[in-house]
């Protein structure tokens, strides 16, 4: 199972209503916000936000550091070793290594926020801006596992 970080890049201003839809079941409804999802599930809804987006394979290392830093519970509270033992009986190692694995969604913890909200990147973004595509030296579109260094400067 392959594991994708996405990351939303762009804003609302124009987007076509299947786009908004899209992003709407992604749980991207802001910029700087990120999803951890399974590619063969969201294949299609990929396709259709990689203008507005970027994604690629997400490590381990990474998603702990995001559950950890950036997880929330309803009510905005941050994520506790208790929290998670609660409700999962996994702690941030185990519940990382389960989610790349596809034993478990985020969607499937009670009271866990299944997106994250992000900064924007210390430095900024790469040279050509989020409107040219990440072969173009751009920010959109897969980067495969670069985008565990983007993640890094956004947490």
């Amino acid at each position: 199972m392959t594991s994708l970080a996405v990351v939303r890049v762009r804003g609302d201003v124009g987007l076509h209503p299947d786009v908004r839809k899209t992003f709407d079941l992604l749980r991207l409804r802001k910029k700087h916000a990120c999803v951890v999802v399974n590619f063969e599930n969201a294949k299609s809804m990929l396709n259709a936000v990689k203008d507005f987006t970027t994604f690629g394979e997400i490590d381990k290392e990474t998603l702990v550091k995001l559950l950890r830093t950036r997880g929330r519970m309803a009510g905005n509270k941050p994520i506790t070793e208790e929290f998670l033992k609660d409700k999962t009986k996994y702690n941030f190692d185990e519940l990382a290594e389960a989610i790349l694995d596809g034993k478990i969604s985020l969607n499937q913890i009670p009271g866990f926020k299944p997106f994250f909200r992000l900064q924007p990147p210390a430095g900024g973004f790469e040279r050509e801006g989020i409107k040219r595509g990440y072969g173009q030296g751009g920010v959109l579109g897969y980067r495969s596992k670069a985008i565990n260094k983007l993640l890094e400067k956004m947490i």
